[in-house]
């Protein structure tokens, strides 16, 4: 198809997850015509199958944590009753009342055209949806991705759920079965935990989160094997099979030893896949990445069409919430006013694992420092010695800083283990994003009793292990003139 001479929109946007939505948001506030095509749920995997039910399960097994272990907090006992069925209802309540937020109606009243279909990209300016062919200027792929399943042998024949559909369960397995230790496999894990299935994670690595440093790993690591998780490491998922009801997973570990492991229901949490067929891209040759991603310049354009641009899981490298949206200001912006561009910023990216405790990292960890060659000094202040943590029985955990060496107070990146930790982490990320270091942090007043005072005093930490020792050998002289 030729170019048209005149365009039914500035932009199309495929996809109505968070970075479709801030995509084609963008887009209509600053009175661009855009349509945003969804086939299937608006608010995509965050709010139907992602964050927020995760989030949502997680608020309930903990609820359920507090209450089983209420000598804790000097309460003798707790009688918990619950329907797992009742539970998984809540889940879905809690999505229904977010929807509004990514509705058809809320973007429509915001100047986008919301349209329910399957998009096939024609051309670099063709979009055809429900028999109708729309013309367009620029096209966003922002359609997301999808859990990795891999075709073991005999899954066929199993139950096994993945983070899409698992929230469909309403019985509550007796023994759960893990595949995969990072941040999904273990949130989802330690819920199961709490509620009293008998947990297994199967991780063919030799730590949990393997982003993480290894310190990070062995809290939650501990902290699993207190809630009776049981975590195989090193060891590969062969085969599944089904012997009447009797359902297992044989794994083959290190030393070449094979093993059995029984299971009610099956978690695939090994990865995501990024959801780039069936809509047009490989017929217009639009180039892909090793790991499936579209891949993108510096603007986030494909290759190949400097009018086409992707954002979002489908085109990585990060597969957060956050970075969707984040990618979405540069892609609306660089489509809509070229030849105006601006270069994807990742210079300051957080994460967090919801996880009880909490991780959370902005920045670099000790690994990837030493991966990108970078010299750092570290300070570690442990939450064992913060007022709010012994005061609410949360004191595992710590908060650990990266700096320069030589007393630099800048902060090359920030790992926090710990309650709130999630929270306790804009801190540090304002600080990155906008240039001060422990000094400011260390010089800002935090309310007493709070978690965020960690940060405080892990600014503090730093500042004792480079005070100026020649200033106070002075002072020290100075003082003692003073009294005589």
């Amino acid at each position: 198809m030729r170019k048209p001479k005149n365009f039914d929109y500035n932009l199309i946007v495929i996809g109505a997850g968070s970075a479709g939505l801030v995509t084609s948001y963008i887009g209509a506030v600053v009175n661009a015509k855009v349509a945003l095509i969804e086939k299937h749920k608006m608010g995509g995997d965050c709010l139907n199958t992602g964050c927020v039910p995760s989030k949502a399960l997680i608020k309930s097994a903990k609820a359920m944590h507090i209450a089983k272990n209420s000598s804790k907090y000097g309460i003798k006992k707790m009688d918990v009753d619950f329907d797992f069925k009742e539970v998984m209802n809540r889940v879905q309540s809690v999505i229904k009342d977010i929807e509004p937020h990514d509705s058809i109606e809320r973007y429509t009243n915001l100047g986008v055209e919301c349209i329910t279909g399957e998009a096939q990209i024609k051309s670099p300016w063709h979009i055809e949806v429900n028999n109708k062919v729309l013309t367009t200027k620029n096209i966003v792929i922002a359609t997301g991705a999808r859990p990795l399943v891999i075709p073991f042998k005999g899954l066929e024949d199993v139950n096994y759920v993945t983070s899409d559909n698992l929230w469909n369960l309403e019985t509550l397995p007796k023994k759960f079965l893990v595949l995969g230790g990072g941040p999904i496999g273990c949130e989802i894990a330690q819920c199961f935990a709490r509620f009293g299935s008998k947990v297994t994670i199967v991780d063919k690595a030799k730590k949990l989160m393997g982003k993480e440093d290894p310190e990070v790993s062995e809290v939650i690591e501990q902290t699993f094997k207190e809630e009776s998780i049981d975590i195989k490491f090193g060891a590969s998922a062969k085969e599944f099979k089904r012997e009447g009801e009797k359902q297992v997973l044989i794994t083959e570990n290190e030393d070449g030893s094979t093993s059995e492991i029984e299971f009610d229901v099956c978690l695939l949490a090994m990865g995501r896949r990024p959801n780039t067929e069936g809509f047009g891209l490989k017929e217009l040759g639009v180039e892909l990445n090793k790991n499936g991603t579209v891949k993108t310049d510096p603007y986030l354009r494909t290759i190949k069409y400097k009018n086409i641009y992707a954002c979002g899981d489908v085109a990585g490298p990060y597969q957060f919430t956050h970075t969707a949206s984040h990618q979405a200001w540069f892609v609306s912006v660089n489509s809509l006013f070229s030849p105006y561009k601006k270069k994807a910023d990742y210079s300051v990216i957080p994460w967090a694992t919801f996880t009880d405790p909490e991780v959370a990292h902005v920045g670099h960890t000790e690994e990837s420092a030493k991966e990108a060659n970078i010299k750092y000094e570290t300070t570690t202040y442990h939450l064992d010695d913060l007022d709010r943590a012994i005061a609410d029985s949360a004191i595992k955990g710590f908060v650990k800083v990266l700096t320069p060496p030589g007393g630099r107070d800048k902060i090359l990146g920030a790992t926090i283990v710990g309650q709130n930790a999630s929270d306790m982490l804009l801190e540090y990320t304002a600080a990155m994003k906008h240039g001060f270091g422990l000094n400011k942090i260390m010089g800002t007043i935090h309310p007493y009793p709070t978690m965020g005072e960690g940060n405080k005093f892990a600014a503090s930490t730093w500042k004792n292990k480079n005070k100026p020792e020649g200033l106070l050998k002075f002072l020290r002289k100075f003082h003692t003139w003073r009294r005589g």
